[in-house]
């Protein structure tokens, strides 16, 4: 699905933000991206996205190099889903989520009531179809942002990069975004994530990338690499993985900080 291979990228005020980044991404895959801020998370999203071009290497999509792949049709292979943000704009619910038709409407065209029609199947995928006729200003955040990845499903791209899904949320909307992060996953989506909660990894993801001063330090599965002696170095304080049981059938992992 994504391939990036030594990808380089900075300014030449700044020298390099990213330095000799690699990586893979398959179908279905979930990648979750840890690190402090300032480690190039950000960055490395605007870079996959095609905002920022890369100094060297390349990043393809399906073998081909983003760079060559016209905006419409790479936005029918990549979808991205940013942090949910108030707007000043009276959109409703409905029209937020039809924007993600946009690669697939002519310039002078309208959306259609078969766009209409898809994003209204994606309110009700994410169990939200009751706030279509709501402007997207006066729901909650948890709200915004399953409508903001309703958007990003109405796209019909199979890659869909989140940037902090659940950044700002309370617990209870957290954990609402990860169940539909991991029914996507199941459904064949690849989804690349950043996150500041480790724990993320343990619920969703099968693949982890570790960065730090604009370097991936360690790449992996959760298992191997989000570990105490990891993740202490990473965030410079001291982390403890610990085991609980879940009550139904399995141990399941929990990265605990350590403030003494």
């Amino acid at each position: 699905m994504l391939a990036v291979e030594n990808i380089s990228f900075g300014y030449p005020s700044a020298g390099d933000l990213l330095t000799d980044l690699s990586f893979s991404v398959a179908k279905g895959d979930v990648v979750c991206l840890l690190g402090p801020n300032g480690a190039g998370k950000t960055t490395l999203l605007r870079c996959l996205l095609g905002i920022a071009a890369v100094r060297t290497g390349s990043i393809k999509i399906r073998g081909r190099k983003i760079g060559s792949i016209p905006a419409r049709e790479l936005a029918s292979d990549l979808a991205y889903v940013p942090q949910a943000a108030t707007t000043v704009f009276p959109h409703r619910v409905l029209d937020m989520v039809v924007m993600g038709r946009t690669p697939h409407v002519g310039f002078t065209a309208v959306p259609s009531d078969e766009d209409y029609a898809m994003a209204e199947a994606a309110l009700s995928e994410l169990g939200i179809a009751h706030l279509a006729d709501c402007l997207f200003s006066r729901i909650s955040g948890g709200e915004r942002q399953l409508t903001l990845i309703a958007r990003a499903l109405t796209q019909r791209a199979g890659l869909l990069i989140m940037d902090e899904p659940t950044s700002s949320l309370d617990y209870g909307n957290q954990v609402r975004i990860l169940r539909v992060i991991d029914r996507l996953a199941k459904q064949g989506y690849s989804i690349i994530m950043t996150s500041h909660f480790p724990n993320h990894a343990f619920l969703l993801c099968n693949k982890v990338l570790i960065m730090k001063n604009g370097k991936i330090t360690a790449i992996g599965t959760p298992e191997e690499i989000v570990t105490d002696s990891i993740l202490s170095d990473l965030y410079t304080t001291k982390v403890k993985i610990v085991e609980i049981d879940d009550g139904v059938s399995k141990q399941l992992k929990v990265c605990v900080p350590l403030l003494a």
